[in-house]
C-alpha cells in the first residue's frame, strides 16, 4: 500500500477508489462554479442553519 492511501492519510482503499471520488468532487465543484444562481453570503447561511439547530433543539426538549 502507498503512503498516500494508508489508512492514516486516506479513507480511500484504492487508487482506483480515490481517483473516482477525485473525479465526482471536481465535476461537484465545477458544476456549482457553473450555477447561474445568486451565491448566498456565508454568514447568512450559517444564521439560518443556527435557528434551524436551534429550533430542532427547542422542539426535542418540549416533547
Amino acid at each position: 500500500m502507498s503512503l498516500l492511501l494508508s489508512p492514516f492519510y486516506s479513507d480511500f482503499e484504492s487508487e482506483e477508489e480515490a481517483e473516482s471520488y477525485d473525479r465526482w468532487f471536481r465535476a461537484k465543484v465545477q458544476a456549482s462554479i457553473d450555477d447561474p444562481r445568486p451565491s448566498i453570503p456565508h454568514d447568512q447561511v450559517m444564521a439560518e442553519m443556527r435557528a434551524l439547530i436551534e429550533l430542532k433543539l427547542n422542539k426535542l426538549s418540549a416533547g
